[in-house]
């Protein structure tokens, strides 16, 4: 379960055995306001989060509870999407070739379909260059 702000803010405030007063002197706020960020009732300003994430000693990106991690994609959900990404953009380049010659697309649907299918090589060619397929 992830932490709150506020939790986080406290928990790292009494393990440096400080009080709310002594926090909100040094952030320049007053002890009111470290309450209200501890019960999650407002959130520290922009400004305030680098100042406040130094007195805690944690990082920004740890105070702010930043996702670094990759999403996890599974050896077969990497495979199908390497697959059928691919394939959608061969289809759509096919069906718009058919049905052009058909007489039967217009110019606007046949712009829908080719973007799609180039958003599809466009997905599959991310994820052949960072290993997601």
């Amino acid at each position: 379960m992830q932490q709150t702000l506020g939790g986080l803010i406290a928990k790292r405030r009494k393990e440096k055995g400080m009080t709310q007063l002594e926090l909100a002197r040094q952030v320049g706020v007053t002890d009111k306001a470290v309450s209200k960020w501890e019960r999650n009732l407002s959130c520290p300003d922009v400004v305030t989060l680098p100042v406040l994430a130094g007195i805690l000693e944690v990082s920004l990106d740890e105070l702010m509870q930043v996702n670094t991690k990759k999403p996890h994609f599974s050896r077969e959900s990497g495979a199908t999407a390497g697959i059928v990404l691919p394939a959608v953009a061969l289809a759509m380049g096919v069906a718009v070739t058919v049905l052009t010659l058909l007489n039967a697309l217009t110019p606007q649907h046949a712009a829908a379909m080719l973007g799609l299918g180039l958003a599809c090589l466009a997905l599959w060619a991310i994820g052949s260059r960072t290993s997601l397929f």
